[in-house]
């Protein structure tokens, strides 16, 4: 199984607009990040993990010409307002793509995209829209997504919960601020972690800082783990630099093996 991150930014990217900080203007490629999203891919299988606003972008970069299903961690605006992007890889031949999404985060999507999701969805002649099977997964349930048998776990995000995985050696927290007690042992001793971490220093009420993903990787115990999710304030060399052995900063387009 191979993955690719597609974006490794916050709900701001990098860089922020109008910002002229050292990272914002950096020229390490590396410090251009995207809104978040990831790639599972094994053989012809292809699994997308959320779909942020520079989907086509990602995609396109990515030369990824079909898909065959996609996961959602939580329905905010920057894993989820890409969405329309994803008519351009359903519908044809009546194809309708499949689409993970917590049971507790779908009368949301409904209500946000009536165009194509509500009672009365169906288009405007001569117009597309994403042709979605919407598919809702519970806390710790495991199902097939794309072939990827995969173990959902929900971690708090302030007033919501973000979901993300165990599948096989790939462990995958999204924004998570907390991992639940009883969800320790799923998600440990895994090859590959990935986790979110926005920068180092003060707290976040709704995600992991530098300092608290690492003390969760430890807990966990991968054998690497990649931190994604980054803002502005980290600069890609520098804090490469500063992270122990085993963990590393994700950048947009990286791929590895899990």
């Amino acid at each position: 199984m191979r993955l690719r991150f597609l974006g490794t930014g916050t709900s701001f990217g990098v860089p922020v607009i109008g910002c002229d900080c050292p990272v914002c203007g950096s020229p390490d490629p590396r410090n251009r990040r995207t809104r978040h999203a990831l790639l599972l891919t094994d053989g012809p299988r292809r699994l997308l993990v959320d779909t942020p606003p520079e989907l086509r972008l990602q995609l396109v970069a990515a030369g990824v010409e079909a898909l065959d299903a996609v996961f959602l961690s939580h329905p905010h605006a920057d894993h989820l307002h890409g969405i329309d992007d994803l008519r351009a890889l359903s519908g044809p031949g009546g194809r309708r793509l499949p689409f993970h999404l917590a049971a507790e985060h779908a009368p949301e999507l409904v209500r946000r995209f009536p165009y194509f999701l509500g009672p009365e969805a169906g288009g405007q002649p001569g117009t597309v829209v994403p042709e979605l099977e919407l598919l809702p997964y519970a806390d710790r349930e495991t199902f097939e997504a794309a072939g990827f048998r995969l173990t959902v776990v929900g971690f708090p995000h302030g007033a919501f919960r973000s979901y993300g995985f165990r599948c096989g050696d790939l462990a995958v927290i999204i924004d998570g601020k907390r991992i639940p007690e009883d969800a320790v042992p799923l998600l440990s001793g895994a090859r590959t972690l990935v986790i979110n971490a926005l920068w180092h220093g003060s707290p976040h009420p709704t995600h992991f800082n530098v300092e608290e993903a690492l003390s969760a990787i430890e807990r966990l115990a991968p054998e690497r783990a990649y931190l994604t999710h980054l803002t502005h304030r980290l600069d890609h060399g520098t804090l490469a630099g500063e992270l122990p052995a085993g963990v590393e900063p994700a950048f947009d387009g990286l791929e590895l093996e899990t």
